[in-house]
């Protein structure tokens, strides 16, 4: 096949696939009811609904409020943990870089269950500081804990861009400054930090971003004092008028692309310019860290404390309600402890088929969507046309919008397309949906392999006789093989964790740990909620060890 040929086949089909989900919900919004409705009309009724609804408008402000508290909490922590783990002498680095990543790959439909177990009205923490105390010091179930625990638990996105950056940036200006005698707060707030502002930035507006995504923690913890997210109006509003409101939906969805695509525009934008503000000049010598004395410790005991109520608390909170009959004020824990919960699990064939299908979904699943994104990461590598451009915009689409909006998309797409409707009950469409949703990150993972394959090498093989297109099938997939199995091993992480995509794909054959936890919660089943949730972080616990073990980059 022509190298021509293959680029335009793969081009088309990654248009298809982004351009078809929206624009069915775009031409959804404009009808009068479901677009499989006989007296489905154009119309704007839908959107005169919608904006005419108060929960509507309390939903966009409480969003708008989540995400600039995020931001505000997120970014500067993240950012003076980057200066802190890169740039000091703060001990035990190479244990603690691993576990402050962990926020980004455990479920945050887990950690939100996690905090109702350890620390809601009843909670096993709450039970026992009202034992010491006479009351609890904390509301779980209120605006400000929902956005102090979605800030301090995106901290690690602000770590990863802000760290990247800081590894990138010479080391001349600290040294000036440390040698004019400024201490190491002083070196990150007025040198290190302005210098990677770009980076911060580009941070920010993804934790931004990521407001809008929110889901799992305003269902979980919002839900009590009816505290309304974009993402969960739009959950919500499937039996607001007692039919399915596919219109009504659409509307939603199209507010939240409208909002959230320039934010993720904005972000390449902010990228571009970073490398306006990084220098890597220098003697090219190992600089020394900044000695931190005894703030060292300190410092220690600050990351410790924010593991401890990020990580710790929720999954131990989980992990222990797993294991014990039932908990509340004068629960001795020693009577209540049992297995029964994960016995549970065996009577249920839903559940059962829910952590198979996981499983199959993060390795096969992953391992299929890494060979489709090198897929098109290869067809438009070294190619120099405009189409190019096209390929990096189009990728950038389904990341605008949220996993709950994609896997309502796709749902559509697949009631809207008569010979797709018999792949709608099958793991294909969790597959499709997963796949779509992170196009750009698998993407980025790729193209940043195939970066360090040199051309002369595939130069060597088209000398030699090879056509373009077996030049990169020999040469340049046979050399990235090892960078592949890293982003499968990544892409597993984030399959086995993902939740929300495919909330509205579950049915009978098709069910997924994340989509189910989001079902049984509402349910009552907290037994079942925390034995599964046990076994998903036991799932993502084993996927990080042999991802650290072989050494897979977790940072940026």
């Amino acid at each position: 096949m022509p190298t021509t040929i293959y680029r335009f086949i793969v081009l088309g089909l990654t248009i298809l696939a982004v351009a078809v989900p929206l624009s069915l919900v775009i031409y959804q919004a404009f009808l009068t009811a479901p677009f499989f409705d006989p007296s489905a009309k154009f119309s704007f009724g839908a959107f005169s609904f919608v904006f005419a609804d108060d929960d509507f408008w309390q939903a966009f402000r409480t969003t708008i409020i989540v995400a600039a508290g995020m931001a505000a909490i997120a970014v500067p922590l993240g950012a003076l943990l980057a200066f802190v783990m890169v740039r000091t002498d703060i001990p035990g680095k190479h244990i603690l870089e691993p576990m402050i990543l962990i926020p980004i790959f455990v479920s945050a439909v887990v950690v939100a269950f996690g905090y109702v177990v350890a620390i809601g009205p009843v909670g096993i923490f709450s039970t026992l500081a009202k034992d010491v105390l006479g009351f609890v010091p904390w509301n779980l179930y209120s605006m400000t804990s929902l956005v102090i625990i979605a800030g301090l638990t995106h901290v690690p996105h602000v770590y990863l861009y802000s760290a990247a950056a800081l590894r990138g940036l010479g080391t001349d200006l600290e040294e000036a400054a440390r040698i004019s005698g400024a201490n190491p707060l002083r070196v990150a707030l007025h040198v290190s930090l302005p210098m990677i502002m770009p980076a911060i930035l580009f941070a920010g507006v993804l934790v931004f971003f990521l407001g809008f995504e929110l889901f799992g923690l305003p269902l979980v913890l919002g839900d009590p004092q009816d505290v309304l997210v974009l993402s969960t109006y739009l959950y919500k509003l499937t039996n607001k008028l007692g039919v399915p409101s596919y219109q009504l939906m659409a509307v939603v969805v199209v507010v939240i692309i409208a909002i959230t695509a320039p934010l993720v525009f904005m972000q390449r934008l902010l990228l571009r310019q970073a490398q306006r503000y990084v220098s890597v000049r220098g003697k090219g010598q190992k600089s020394q860290p900044l000695r931190l004395h005894g703030w060292r410790w300190i410092a220690l005991a600050l990351v410790v404390v924010w593991l401890a109520f990020t990580v710790a608390v929720p999954l131990s909170g989980i992990a222990l309600r797993s294991f014990v009959v039932t908990w509340g004020e004068g629960v001795k824990l020693l009577d209540v402890l049992t297995l029964d919960h994960y016995r549970e699990l065996l009577d249920y064939p839903n559940v059962i088929r829910g952590i198979v299908n996981t499983l199959g979904i993060g390795v096969i699943g992953g391992a299929a969507a890494v060979i489709c994104y090198a897929a098109i990461a290869v067809a438009i590598h070294r190619w120099n046309s405009g189409w190019t451009r096209v390929v990096d915009y189009i990728v950038m689409v389904p990341r605008a919008m949220p996993g709950l909006v994609a896997g309502l998309a796709l749902l559509w797409v697949f009631l809207f397309v008569p010979f797709l409707a018999p792949l709608k009950s099958t793991m294909f469409s969790i597959w499709l949906a997963y796949s779509i949703v992170w196009l750009a990150y698998g993407m980025r993972l790729i193209s940043g392999t195939l970066l360090q394959v040199g051309p002369e090498l595939e130069e060597a093989a088209r000398v030699a006789g090879a056509s373009d297109l077996r030049a990169k099938r020999d040469v340049t997939v046979p050399l990235i093989k090892y960078g592949m199995l890293a982003s499968w091993l990544l892409i597993f992480l984030i399959f086995v964790r993902e939740y929300s995509t495919g909330i509205y794909l579950l049915g009978p054959g098709t069910e997924v740990i994340g989509s189910l936890l989001v079902s049984l919660w509402g349910t009552g089943a907290v037994d079942l909620v925390s034995a599964l949730s046990v076994v998903n972080v036991v799932m993502i616990g084993a996927g990080l060890a042999v991802a650290i073990r072989l050494g897979v980059r977790l940072h940026g």
